[in-house]
């Protein structure tokens, strides 16, 4: 399945990558793209679809801003 490339946005000293809700089987190919961006911290913003500890291995912290079930 194709996916929508990443947009970065900037709004006065902060950056914002949207992009695409991974799966584990895309992961390293997500995580690898973060780190390229110099992403730090990550929000989810939808339902999880992926293990979250191979992200925060790579020192990237990730951020829940709904419940998960």
């Amino acid at each position: 399945m194709n996916r929508p490339a990443p947009v970065e946005i900037s709004y006065e000293n902060m950056r914002f990558l949207i992009t695409h809700n991974p799966t584990n089987a895309t992961l390293n190919k997500f995580t690898e793209e973060l780190k390229k961006y110099g992403v730090t911290t990550l929000v989810r913003v939808c339902d999880a679809t992926y293990d979250k500890a191979p992200v925060e291995k790579e020192g990237i912290h990730v951020l829940m801003h709904f419940r998960e079930s």
